[in-house]
């Protein structure tokens, strides 16, 4: 081969290797101007069959995709911020994040899940924070309730959200406030008028069945999150199973003699010994919740997200990937949780040392997985009822609308197995 052809030759090889391969959407404050819709972005890639790799506390949580036209496209549509590396500017990266001395690790995300959100048909005079965030980020998700749980179609899907929900069959305790409205006494008909199509003769009972057919989801393998009274009042659901303890304006009939007493806490997921509030009037369902019982300033209201080994402890490193440690505080029905009656075998993964609360949790049931996440919406402090929906575009950076995409992406990672 002559010098010239060998020179041309070389020329291409180094053009080959210098051309971009890979594209990397940052998750650092400074740089990416969408975080939420880059989890969108990933998603769609996985749905594309495309590869991806989630960087561990590599900026942020970043996000490592294969370069190709469509995909940079869509980044552009959608507004999210990314980088085009060369193949070794991608492998400097990896080397970094492999070493020893670096908390990093990559994960091949390997499939999309497929995500249900539980939630009712009607119209609710609230929003849920998890439906507006996944509409926002334009990952698909199907709406399920009843029906479909007791007939045994969670089978279909890898993640399962729980709307703001009442498992224990009390309407969400607003009797005292929104007994006459017209939305509360349609939701009380509607929600009798499905649990006797459904075969139970009350809704305690049903929302009861509801609970352990989810259970079963989570023992089976299914991955769930849940928000603000869906966590504490599924717990309550699954240790009340038997027992009646709903007063007679939510079922018809007075509670049991000394419920408290039947309640078994083995059969929760998360918390122990927490006692019921009996007053059909006030808007609690136990002492779980840390509402009444703050005392956090408005201005000082922050939770902290607790650091992991991401080579050792993969999975809650990736349920806490953020561009911030420090994460704003919101309240809801369910505002935090008591640390105190937090069973030992979950994991803590954000707290609010100023009130010794909990405020983002995490546990195995079985071959499965649940976090829970406490308050309404991540960027609204105070949400009541009837008031708008959050508009995300407005916050396309919120680290608290973060941790519930991280929930929405972690089962596309490939396991492995974990240290503690």
């Amino acid at each position: 081969m002559s010098f010239r052809n060998t020179f041309l030759l070389l020329l291409v090889l180094l053009s080959y290797s210098a051309k971009a391969s890979f594209v990397l959407l940052p998750m650092d404050d400074a740089t990416q101007q969408n975080h939420l819709k880059a989890y969108g972005i990933t998603f769609w890639c996985l749905e594309k069959k495309y590869k991806a790799s989630w960087l561990l506390n590599y900026r942020g949580g970043s996000f490592l995709l294969p370069d190709a036209a469509d995909v940079r496209k869509e980044c552009q549509i959608r507004g999210v911020s990314f980088e085009v590396l060369s193949d070794s500017e991608t492998n400097t990266i990896l080397n970094e994040i492999a070493s020893p001395s670096q908390n990093m690790e990559t994960v091949v995300l390997e499939k999309a899940p497929k995500i249900a959100v539980y939630t009712p048909k009607g119209k609710q005079p609230w929003d849920d924070a998890v439906t507006l965030v996944l509409t926002y980020a334009e990952i698909p998700f199907t709406p399920i309730y009843d029906e479909e749980v007791l007939s045994d179609q969670l089978i279909m899907y890898d993640w399962l959200h729980l709307h703001h929900e009442d498992f224990s069959g009390q309407y969400g305790k607003f009797y005292s406030s929104y007994k006459s409205t017209p939305w509360y006494i349609e939701q009380k008909k509607n929600a009798e008028d499905l649990a006797s199509q459904l075969g139970y003769s009350k809704v305690s009972r049903e929302k009861g069945a509801v609970a352990k057919k989810i259970r079963d989801f989570v023992i089976g393998g299914g991955f769930m999150f849940a928000m603000c009274s869906a966590t504490d009042s599924f717990d309550i659901a699954l240790s009340a199973d038997g027992v009646d303890i709903c007063e007679a304006m939510f079922d018809g009939d007075p509670s049991e003699p000394n419920y408290q007493s039947k309640l078994n806490y083995e059969n929760s997921f998360a918390f122990k010994n927490f006692t019921l509030e009996r007053r059909p009037e006030r808007y609690e369902f136990s002492d779980i919740d840390m509402t009444e019982k703050r005392i956090v300033p408005i201005d000082k209201d922050y939770f902290t997200l607790m650091q992991f080994s991401a080579k050792w402890d993969a999975i809650p490193s990736m349920l806490c990937q953020n561009h911030t440690q420090l994460v704003k505080g919101f309240m809801g029905q369910t505002t935090s949780f008591d640390s105190n009656l937090i069973k030992s075998n979950v994991l803590l993964m954000g707290t609010c040392e100023l009130n010794g609360e909990a405020r983002y949790i995490h546990g195995e049931k079985g071959k499965g997985m649940f976090t829970f996440f406490s308050g309404h919406d991540p960027e609204d402090y105070q949400h009541q009822v009837g008031d708008a929906p959050t508009v995300l575009d407005l916050h396309p950076n919120s680290p608290g609308y973060r941790l519930i995409l991280n929930n929405v992406l972690f089962p596309a990672a490939r396991k492995k197995k974990q240290k503690t």
